[in-house]
Order: C-alpha cells, then sequence, then structure tokens
C-alpha cells in the first residue's frame, strides 16, 4: 500500500469517527434538537438561519475528521492530544448550550474550544500541512459561533 493510499485510508477512517461522534453525540443527548427554550431567546442580527447549521455541521466534521485521519498515525503526539482536546470541546459545546442552557459555560466552552483548535491546527501544519488547511473553515465557523455565543449572553442576560 503506497503512502498517499494509506493518506486516505486515514481520512476517510478520520472523517467516519468524528462524522459519528459530532452528528451521533448530539441526536443522542439533544434528541429534540435545540427546543422551545432556543427558540425564546433574543438573537443578534447576524444570527444565520437554523437550516444552515444542518448544512455548515456535517462540512465541517468531514474536514475536521479528514484533517484528524491525516496525522493520527505521525508520532508528533502533541497534535493528536491537542485534535482530541478540541474535538472533545467541540462535542461537550452543545450539551451545556443548548442541553443544560447555560449560555454563560456555553460560552466558556467555546472559548476554549477556540484556543484548542487553533492550537491543535499549528500543531497540525507542523505534521501535514494538508491537515492545518483542512481545518481552516472550521476556525471561522466557530470564531463565528463563539460571537454568537457572546451575542446571546449579552442580550439574554
Amino acid at each position: 500500500m503506497t503512502d498517499r493510499s494509506r493518506d486516505r485510508r486515514a481520512a476517510l477512517i478520520g472523517v467516519l469517527i468524528v462524522a459519528v461522534l459530532g452528528l451521533g453525540v448530539n441526536r443522542l443527548l439533544l434528541p429534540g434538537g435545540t427546543g422551545e427554550w432556543y427558540l425564546s431567546l433574543v438573537k443578534p442580527d447576524l444570527n444565520p438561519p437554523s437550516w444552515l447549521f444542518g448544512v455548515v455541521w456535517p462540512i465541517l466534521y468531514i474536514l475536521i475528521g479528514a484533517a484528524g485521519g491525516l496525522i493520527w498515525k505521525a508520532s508528533f503526539n502533541r497534535a493528536r492530544f491537542w485534535y482530541i482536546l478540541q474535538l472533545a470541546l467541540n462535542l461537550l459545546w452543545s450539551p451545556v448550550f443548548f442541553g443544560m442552557q447555560r449560555v454563560d459555560i456555553g460560552l466558556g466552552v467555546i472559548a476554549a474550544l477556540n484556543i484548542a483548535a487553533i492550537i491543535a491546527t499549528i500543531r497540525m501544519a507542523a505534521v501535514r500541512r494538508l491537515a492545518a488547511w483542512l481545518m481552516v473553515p472550521y476556525l471561522i465557523w466557530i470564531a463565528f459561533a463563539a460571537i454568537l455565543n457572546l451575542r446571546i449572553w449579552q442580550l439574554n442576560g
């Protein structure tokens, strides 16, 4: 098996694992979706329509899963550590924000997520540049999500 085909296989496995984790955890922990509570919140003008989240997140999970797969077998344990940490924080945010209805704690989680994802991306660049580039749309989205979380917290107390 060539290095290129090993990379493809690792990226595909990463996509499957992250997609199942990301989409599955949210479905298990939030079976009713975001619920009436979220709909009742005052949201900032920059809040995108709800349907957009259902389009964006599967794409992002594919990208970050592929990125994780590309760096997984490398000997750079720091890249893996930060990748796993940011993924855990990602999976924690929805249950905290929507499930516990804690906008304030969600803000802390998403701030930590942004920091961990940036460090993960920098560490991943040292292993595989492509892996780091695959993380860029995710970094942009979670930075935007952090701004939304902050504004919702400010508007709703």
